[in-house]
């Protein structure tokens, strides 16, 4: 039975469709609780999956409806799993809603209304495209229009909500809204307002209260990159890559420890990549990949050097960048067309047309490369510095003529796709 309450809040006045009742007792190897995973470099930690795929593809195990448009990845966490969607097949209207899944089948547990859709631009540029952030019982989720929510993960109740330009006084580096997945530390939710004087802001995670903010001079305003974590010389760094360039902000308390700046460019979108005290960044729209190294100063201080700067050859515009070994792969802009190239010297060692056309989105499992083309195609492929070659790909059901610009997740031997209204589970480890 469907049951809908209103919960109260400042911003947002929820509507919390409960769609199934009592707890669910899964036991799962691990969780993805956020967008590109735990640790933001979107690489499973799985282990013994299928090495080529059978012709059509591995195994549907179950499909769902009721997602909504949207091009948000999903994250999972306690058996369950959350994305965000507006327009949804299964709601009596076209608003946005915070969804939550049952993990093993795909049935829907609760919706809550986060607010009106994101219509703004063409069509294929529209809807949602923020992951949530699950932590504590807690999940977290901004929406287009700037609105981070807090709900409980158990009921999809509102907690509290924040407005990152009308509470936080941020700004946004481009004309499509936001769609940053927050970060978790400790007993703090991190978030990139953007702008001058809250380029980055950290709240109380239980209450939403402001504990920091920090002020990074003539920044252009937020981008679309979530923040990864670093460590120099035992200080916590958090690195975000806003519309004028990645930056490096103590988690402590927020001091701002330096700065790369870029040219004005039409949108900045991928997650950097950390590794020790290198920082990784690419940007699309044919400005490049660029690799820094962060140097430890005195007390409390960290500065940061180009080890080489902004190589056109490895652009990328939103399907992420990936690393495994010394080496990264993603694609190449939005051209459909994979690269790799070496890490410390930025050299392309390949590139190569895909069996998918157009943007293409990467995540790595078991040494592997999981490439979402946004014509819907499916491709595994090695990741190997040898070449291209793909051992295997299907076609993914669409539920619409947009776009697959989710980023896929593979989990507990499952990959998990996003088709706009439609979620899929795959099983890529048993095989047919």
């Amino acid at each position: 039975m469907f049951h809908s309450k209103l919960t109260p809040s400042r911003l947002v006045r929820p509507l919390v469709l409960l769609l199934a009742a009592g707890p669910l007792n899964h036991a799962w190897s691990a969780d993805w609780p956020t967008f590109r995973g735990p640790d933001r470099t979107a690489v499973s930690p799985d282990q013994g999956l299928l090495t080529t795929w059978p012709e059509g593809g591995p195994k549907l195990v179950w499909e769902t409806d009721g997602a909504g448009r949207g091009y948000a990845s999903v994250s999972i966490a306690d058996g369950k799993l959350y994305t965000l969607g507006d327009g949804r097949s299964t709601a009596p209207d076209a608003d946005e809603y915070l969804t939550c899944y049952d993990q093993k089948t795909g049935r829907p547990l609760w919706a809550t209304k986060t607010g009106e859709a994101w219509n703004e631009g063409q069509y294929s540029w529209q809807s949602s495209r923020g992951t949530p952030t699950i932590d504590g019982g807690l999940v977290y989720v901004v929406t287009p229009r700037g609105n981070l929510v807090c709900c409980n993960a158990d009921t999809g109740a509102v907690v509290w909500n924040r407005h990152m330009v009308d509470d936080l006084q941020g700004k946004k580096g481009d004309i499509w809204g936001y769609s940053e997945s927050v970060l978790i530390d400790g007993d703090r939710v991190i978030c990139t307002p953007g702008g001058e004087t809250a380029t980055m802001v950290a709240l109380d995670k239980k209450t939403g209260e402001t504990v920091w903010q920090t002020a990074r001079p003539e920044d252009r305003g937020a981008g679309h990159s979530s923040i990864a974590v670093s460590e120099i010389n035992g200080q916590k760094v958090l690195v975000q890559v806003t519309a004028s360039g990645p930056m490096g902000v103590a988690a402590s308390d927020g001091k701002l420890l330096w700065t790369y700046d870029i040219d004005r460019t039409t949108s900045v979108i991928p997650t950097p990549i950390i590794r020790d005290d290198l920082v990784f960044f690419s940007v699309g729209y044919k400005r490049g990949g660029a690799l820094l190294r962060q140097l430890p100063g005195t007390i409390g201080t960290v500065s940061v050097e180009a080890v080489y700067g902004l190589n056109t050859r490895l652009a990328n515009k939103h399907g992420g960048v990936v690393l495994v070994g010394d080496h990264v792969y993603g694609d190449s802009d939005d051209q459909g067309a994979p690269f790799c190239a070496e890490l410390m010297t930025g050299e392309q060692v390949w590139k190569s047309r895909g069996s998918g056309r157009g943007s293409a989105a990467f995540a790595v499992a078991d040494g592997m490369l999981y490439i979402q083309f946004s014509d819907g195609v499916m491709v595994l492929a090695k990741a190997s510095p040898e070449g291209y070659e793909e051992v295997g790909k299907f076609d993914i059901p669409k539920s619409d003529d947009r776009p697959t610009w989710a980023h896929p997740v593979i989990l507990d031997g499952k990959l998990y796709v996003r088709s706009d209204d439609k979620l899929l589970c795959y099983d890529v480890k048993s095989g047919n």
